[in-house]
């Protein structure tokens, strides 16, 4: 990064008792971070670098009814067309998240270590993390009448527990919740060096442009992932609407210079998203292709995938959930945190076709056949919403109507939305704001807290 370091490190927080949001803070002049290699994490075994003790209960979820509605949010991207060029085989998808729970629809996971208690990667006391795996690489059943599948159900799994709002620093009694970004940036590296050809990050770190980020460490993983193990890494935008998600919306683009990211009027940065060098950012849509009310815009967007209504694993280990847990009126699963490994898996079924492209071809193969907006770029959906049979087949964008993505202009959400379905989750600490881009209502993947020291840096 350009100037002083940024600092902050983000930890999980609780999800009740929700804090008001931050004030919108004005817009501020900002450019993508530089990387300091030497920052990178030593390589060692997934532990907690401080000892934790479990605060909470573990989510409970009521399993899909079969009565429910069908597995949907997918529909538009054709699988079963997709799946006849690939399905991800020999590919690994490193999911660093909450936890990834073993289920009969993951026979692929693989134990990638614990950075929040002494497990293997394999636990999900929060849920979030096997929702988000069984989106990547979950196997179709056909016994049990779902049409529900992943994107890429011959890739391989590796789970990384990194974050629990289930759990704190034991040395931390006020405390709630365990992961920053320090913890972030050594399961990238984890990952990487376990062989993973894609990352699916589905958290974020989102705080006012004016203030400081100290995150050097998680960029020179991500450096490394990129570019020495030639990993692609894959990330939410972020979520606007509630305490604890992003703090505001970034402003409309500019009209004198259409299609082009601006990196000089932003209201709030997110990491991992902002090194846009090395990350594939993904904003969120509905069934029908327009932008979700809640995803981030941002200079950093690179493609939108959809992540409303989401039908995933059940992380008790059997069937599947479409609503949040403990929440009496059947709210749905959506997030950008759920667009994320829509594309994480469609990395894994490009890489599987082509495995000679490199993790920049791969990701730049995915923008390129994209369903463009009319602009050809906004920070709402990037380049469009991605459109899995022109990335693998690596032919041009298929036309919108054989897709069921949408053309039309996308307009930056509203600050409040009307929409009550994002999440609401709770933030400790110095009335600074960090997002989570997770569900709605009550699921946390990782959450945080962020505090500023005062030698962050000035702002370009």
């Amino acid at each position: 990064m350009a100037g002083a370091p940024r600092s902050s490190r983000i930890l999980a927080a609780a999800l009740l008792g929700a804090l008001p949001l931050c004030p919108a803070p004005p817009a501020a002049a900002e450019t993508p971070p530089v990387v300091d290699n030497s920052f990178l994490p030593k390589p060692g075994s997934p532990a907690p670098p401080r000892r934790t003790e479990q605060q909470q209960r573990c989510a409970t979820f009521a399993t899909r009814d079969s009565e429910a509605r069908d597995a949907e949010q997918l529909k538009a991207l054709d699988l079963p067309g997709v799946w006849q060029l690939s399905r991800g085989s020999g590919q690994s998808v490193a999911v660093i998240d909450t936890g990834v729970s073993r289920h009969r629809r993951l026979p692929h996971l693989v134990p990638g270590g614990d950075y929040v208690s002494a497990g293997d990667g394999t636990d999900d006391c929060d849920g979030h993390g096997s929702i988000v795996a069984g989106i990547i690489g979950a196997t179709p059943d056909p016994h049990d009448g779902s049409t529900f599948s992943g994107i890429a159900p011959d890739a391989t799994i590796i789970s990384v527990r990194q974050s629990s709002n289930k759990f704190r620093a034991a040395d931390d009694v006020s405390g709630s919740g365990f992961g920053d970004v320090d913890t972030l940036a050594m399961a990238v590296r984890t990952a990487a060096d376990m062989g993973a050809t894609v990352i699916n990050v589905s958290s974020v770190a989102c705080l006012p442009a004016q203030d400081g980020l100290d995150d050097r460490a998680l960029g020179a993983a991500l450096s490394y992932a990129v570019d020495v193990k030639n990993v692609v890494v894959v990330a939410a935008a972020g979520n606007v609407g509630g305490p604890g998600q992003c703090p505001d919306q970034n402003p409309a683009p500019d009209p004198a210079r259409p299609g082009m990211p601006n990196w000089d009027d932003l209201n709030v940065v997110v990491s991992p998203a902002w090194y846009d060098e090395y990350v594939l950012t993904v904003g969120s849509v509905g069934q029908d292709g327009a932008p979700s009310q809640f995803s981030l815009a941002g200079p950093w967007v690179d493609v939108a995938a959809p992540g409303e209504d989401v039908v995933s694993l059940d992380p008790d280990g059997e069937g599947l959930v479409d609503t949040m847990p403990a929440t009496e009126d059947g709210r749905p699963i959506s997030g950008t945190s759920y667009a994320a490994p829509v594309v994480s898996g469609l990395a894994a079924l490009v890489r599987s076709r082509e495995p000679e492209l490199t993790a920049r071809q791969v990701m730049q193969r995915i923008e390129d056949t994209a369903h463009r907006p009319p602009a050809g770029w906004d920070p709402v959906v990037g380049h469009g919403g991605v459109d899995a049979l022109a990335a693998v087949s690596g032919s041009g964008s298929i036309q919108p109507t054989r897709s069921g993505y949408s053309s039309r202009t996308t307009a930056i959400p509203p600050v409040d939305p009307p929409d009550p379905r994002p999440r609401h989750v709770a933030l400790r600490g110095a009335g600074i704001c960090l997002a989570i881009s997770a569900a709605t209502i009550v699921l946390a993947a990782s959450a945080g807290r962020l505090r500023r020291r005062p030698d962050a840096v000035a702002h370009d």
